[in-house]
């Protein structure tokens, strides 16, 4: 799975908002410096998260971003799909939508398995599970096998 700069960011983004006591709009600046984000690419993705439900903004002196729900309602695969689409596609179709014949045959049902993989950890893990670090326990037993840490 490739996690693209613009998911990285948008999640980075909206954490940032997350933590703003009082849910006092975020400028973009403010959102761009404090997690050295190029501004440009940021408005486009901020954008991206208003149009998806997960933003609203408000213009003016005092005017920025604020999130559209408390961050225990917004699960991170929402981020992903809003920026990036649906969470794992094969040649541009959903796993489901795979079929192949002879020797790859099930293969269909690995790339399901996957996606399923997929939302076990991104469908039940909030913005506000990340800013306060108390992670679902089946994604902190995921983070924590051994060489869970390694690259292979």
């Amino acid at each position: 799975m490739d996690i693209s700069a613009k998911t990285d960011y948008a999640v980075r983004a909206l954490l940032t908002i997350a933590a703003v006591q009082g849910g006092h709009p975020v400028s973009a600046d403010t959102l761009a410096q404090e997690q050295q984000l190029p501004r440009k690419f940021l408005e486009s993705i901020l954008g991206d998260l208003r149009r998806g439900g997960l933003v609203v903004s408000q213009r003016g002196a005092a005017g920025g971003y604020t999130l559209a729900r408390p961050a225990d309602e917004i699960a991170v695969a929402e981020v992903f799909r809003v920026v990036a689409g649906p969470l794992a596609e094969v040649r541009g179709l959903r796993p489901h939508e795979t079929s192949y014949d002879g020797a790859a045959q099930h293969l269909p049902t690995l790339w399901v398995a996957v996606r399923a993989s997929l939302r076990d950890v991104l469908d039940e893990t909030s913005l506000a599970d990340l800013l306060s670090g108390e992670l679902p326990a089946h994604v902190r037993e995921l983070a924590h096998r051994p060489g869970a840490w390694q690259s292979r």
